[in-house]
Parts: C-alpha cells; structure tokens; sequence
C-alpha cells in the first residue's frame, strides 16, 4: 500500500495459520472478510464453504468436469453471486463501488485514495483488507500504488465491537473487561462483594 511518501503494509493471514490451514490457496476473499471484521479465519471460511456448496451451478461449471468438484471456500468465491452480498450485508458491510463500465480507473490501492475505517478491497483476481489506510494481507498487492480498486465493502467500528459481543455469547464466553476485572479479584483474593 503506498501513499504519497512510502509504502504502508501489514503481514496479516487472517487467522488462517491459527485454523491450522497451511500453504498457499486462493482464499483471499476469507482472509480479507476475516481481517477487516475481525472475525475467526474458520467462521467466515465455513460460511462461504458453505454458500459455494449451495450455489446453483452455472453453465461454465456443469461443462467443467473437474476444476469445480470440489465445493470450497480455497479455490475462489464467486462474488457476484447473491448469497455473497446478503452474508456481507448480514455481517454489516456496505458495498461502493468506485468504477464503472467505460468509467476507467479513479481509485488506486493507496492510503490517500481510500476511506479510513475498515474496508475489503475488490481488486483485479483478488481482495485484501484495508484498516485506515493500511493494506493488510500476505503480500504487498498495491503494485507500488497503480492497482486499481472497483469498489470496497466497508464496515464500522461499532458493528465489529458488535460482533465480537455477538461472538463471545455465543461461545459463553464473558466480555473480555468483565472477564479481567474477575481474573484480578480472584488474583487479590477479593469477591468482588466485599
């Protein structure tokens, strides 16, 4: 990710090494989601696993007859796709697109040229997380700043904070204040009552 003066990058693989994934794939569309919503690698992989296993499959696919078998989240995620817009809304991002037909390119992968915030880029074969203007992924994808962006989902602070809230009851897991406010009061010996 370049801006005016240097190059602004951030190794980041999602959670994937954590989900005990190894190696190379193409699953940068659940290690973005993962990065900028800040959500577990395997959570956002089974989900979009699962909205490629459901898909209806397309003329191209019922030709093919091995390169799309395999129902995964790591061979790519058809983005265009319905179920892809309705989990990204879900999650609560919103879409802008910054390119239209004949339009050419306007917005490039550099800080100065995107929003602040937390956003996942939609570049030419791939998309990767961005968060106040720096490129989170497993490589440096900006092409020295020429690579152009089509458009971003963005989410807000808030609706990350929302779901994590959303995750931890789930797992029962307490808010992570509440939780070190009990760890110190049994470190001290106190009740939390007296």
């Amino acid at each position: 990710m370049i801006d005016s003066n240097s190059s602004i990058f951030k190794y980041d693989d999602g959670g994937r090494a954590d989900a005990g994934r190894k190696g190379h794939t193409g699953d940068c569309v659940t290690r973005a989601i993962a990065i900028a919503a800040d959500l577990p690698y395997r959570e956002v992989y089974d989900r979009l696993a699962q909205g490629n296993a459901t898909q209806r499959k397309s003329k191209r696919e019922r030709k093919s007859k091995n390169r799309f078998k395999v129902r995964t989240a790591s061979h790519g995620i058809y983005s265009s796709r319905k179920w892809f817009k309705d989990y990204m809304a879900e999650l609560g991002f919103k879409w802008t697109a910054t390119m239209l037909i004949g339009s050419g390119c306007k917005v490039h992968l550099k800080s100065d040229e995107l929003p602040k915030g937390r956003i996942v880029v939609t570049l030419s074969r791939h998309y990767a997380a961005v968060i106040d203007g720096v490129l989170n992924d497993i490589q440096d994808c900006s092409r020295e700043g020429t690579r152009c962006v089509y458009g971003y989902w963005s989410i807000s602070e808030e609706r990350v904070e929302e779901l994590a809230a959303e995750r931890n009851i789930r797992e029962g897991r307490l808010n992570p204040l509440l939780e070190e406010l009990l760890s110190f009061l049994q470190v001290t010996g106190r009740s939390g009552n007296d």
